[in-house]
């Protein structure tokens, strides 16, 4: 199976490497814990071992995962600053409800952290899909269930 690249943003990159540390960490306290269940424990079915076990199990398979990511991994360099692509913060106004917002087009992996003051909306979410490959100026319509809403695109850093 050909694994597709996963394009991130320097920040995103960082996070999910500090991710990845902390879980390391976990997984050497939750070894060291299942290790001290199972030399204290006289029954190999008692339900704290065993929630034990598949906390560790959790956890590495949560670092298989950071593993594949990281390695698949394409850090975003530079973008046209004409176009919207993933990595850039774009400004806009929502032409219905007349306010200003920003936010930071990313990657699923990256999507809906709460980092700093500007949102980060995923390229796969309707309004990231939206704003793909657009312009500065441009108008787009984004559906979300029954409701729709537009946006102007006024700057694009």
């Amino acid at each position: 199976m050909v694994r597709s690249n996963v394009r991130l943003t320097q920040e995103g990159f960082d996070r999910l490497k500090a991710t990845l540390e902390q879980e390391y960490r976990r997984l050497e306290e939750s070894t060291k814990i299942l290790q001290d269940l199972t030399g204290t424990s006289d029954d190999y079915d008692d339900s704290g071992l065993e929630d034990a076990k598949r906390e560790k199990a959790r956890i590495e398979n949560r670092i298989d995962d950071l593993e594949t990511q990281l390695d698949r991994a394409v850090i975003i360099s530079e973008n046209d600053p004409n176009r919207v692509d993933l990595g850039n913060v774009v400004a806009l106004t929502d032409l219905d409800a007349q306010r200003e917002m920003r936010v930071q087009v990313v990657s699923p992996v990256e999507a809906g952290v709460l980092e700093g003051d500007v949102p980060k909306v995923s390229d796969e979410s309707p309004l990231g899909r939206a704003l793909i490959g657009r312009g500065l100026g441009d108008e787009v319509t984004v559906t979300m269930g029954d409701k729709k809403r537009r946006y102007k695109i006024d700057a694009i850093v």
